[in-house]
């Protein structure tokens, strides 16, 4: 995969550099693996939804962690007793994984739930009421200016 360079950008934006740091951490991190294969879907404005497959995973070999702009998925398969006869052939990955996603500001974690082999987990972006854009009334109150240039209400 080429490396896409971002110095004609970074000289001619300012207060971008954690965007673009974070786009080059990105094509370091993924440089080739791709297990577990993954979907990620919009399901509204403000819900969104990672789906991975990961079959042979039961819940207890997964662990979610959520932090502050950070997703990260680990699956640690367990040890488990043959079953009865001889693996022919081994077609399942059942490998360990990490995979880490980049979230926006304000994503949280809504659900997390594993069925058919597939993981699917539910962001919903919330955005503060302090952060959200305000509506300003216009007055009404009349504003008058005497004589002396004293501006009165």
């Amino acid at each position: 995969m080429s490396r896409f360079d971002f110095t004609p950008y970074r000289r001619s934006t300012v207060g971008f550099d954690r965007l673009f740091d974070l786009l080059e951490s990105q094509s370091r991190a993924n440089g080739g693996d791709n297990y577990p294969p993954f979907n990620i879907q919009r399901r509204g404005e403000d819900h969104y939804r990672i789906t991975l497959a990961v079959a042979g995973f039961k819940p207890a070999d997964i662990e979610i962690t959520a932090q502050q702009n950070l997703l990260v998925v680990e699956g640690k398969k367990r040890e488990e007793t043959q079953a009865e006869g001889e693996m022919l052939h081994v077609g399942i990955a059942s490998r360990n994984f990490e995979r880490r996603f980049e979230l926006a500001d304000y994503v949280r974690v809504e659900n997390a739930a594993l069925a058919d082999g597939l993981l699917q987990i539910d962001l919903v972006r919330e955005i503060p009421e302090a952060m959200k854009p305000q509506k300003i009334a216009i007055g009404s109150a009349p504003v008058t200016i005497d004589s002396a240039d004293n501006v009165t209400d």
